[in-house]
């Protein structure tokens, strides 16, 4: 193993490693000691590699992975059998790593519009959690009233939007639901686009406002579908409310007039 470790990277992949750290600390607006720092190498050590007068080892490139909470080496770029490390997500789902993402891990009170009855709110659970076969964060429903449609897939956390993505593929028909990074007091407020059951085989696109809430905030949530003289309702529409209000989300109204 302290072979594979003190291995240095291929020409192509440390020019590949190198324009990916210097993209990153211009992104993060961040200095080459504070990398170093954060990294636990040396700055001799980081500039040499970045300019190309010394290759990184692996373990060097490891430790920046770390630092960064990002993978730095595509798997296109590996010529050695060395396995990537398996606690950070891959590039698709923003390469972020189990240590920088287990803030979001968690049970979540998941309110939304009920779709039968427009007066009604949709309440269930949502659990979010790593998934080691994966190496990525994945989420399941759970407490779904009508649990035939009943969801799970994966989270992408990506820097450049700042917000949380959780989409569901099933043979290709894609549900997703895009939230705000956490409220100073946990909440995540966004949309959710999906496919609303109609009579027989009929499937229209819907969007509408949805809120996940800690549910060690919520130790007396209740789920089901909320009637507007249910105990839980007021609290629950304020939630909703203010996903649109802020906005934390925006419905755009259609065009007016005539042609």
């Amino acid at each position: 193993m302290a072979g594979d470790i003190d291995s240095q990277l291929s020409e192509r992949q440390n020019k590949a490693v190198a324009t990916k750290i210097r993209e990153e600390m211009a992104r993060r607006r961040v200095s080459r000691q504070y990398l170093a720092d954060q990294a636990k190498i040396s700055l001799s050590t980081l500039e040499k590699a970045l300019s190309g007068h010394r290759p990184f080892t692996l373990a060097t490139t490891i430790r920046l992975e770390e630092a960064l909470g990002m993978r730095l080496r595509a798997a296109d770029l590996l010529d050695s059998p060395v396995a990537v490390n398996s606690g950070h997500a891959s590039e698709e789902f923003g390469a972020y790593s189990r240590a920088g993402a287990g803030w979001i891990e968690g049970r979540y009170l998941t309110l939304r519009p009920s779709f039968g009855d427009p007066k009604a709110i949709f309440a269930y659970c949502t659990e979010i959690g790593w998934n080691d076969a994966a190496s990525n964060l994945r989420f399941i429903e759970k407490e779904r009233l009508d649990a035939a449609f009943t969801q799970q897939g994966t989270v992408a956390i990506p820097n450049l939007s700042g917000h949380i993505y959780l989409a569901t593929n099933t043979s290709g028909q894609q549900r997703l639901i895009i939230v705000s990074r956490p409220s100073i007091t946990g909440e995540m407020y966004g949309i959710l686009t999906t496919l609303q059951a109609g009579r027989g085989a009929q499937l229209t696109p819907i969007s509408a406002p949805i809120v996940l809430i800690p549910m060690a905030s919520m130790p007396d949530a209740q789920f089901g579908r909320i009637a507007p003289d249910h105990g839980s309702y007021a609290s629950y529409l304020a939630y909703l409310k203010r996903t649109v209000e802020e906005p934390f989300a925006v419905f755009l109204p259609g065009p007016a007039g005539r042609d």
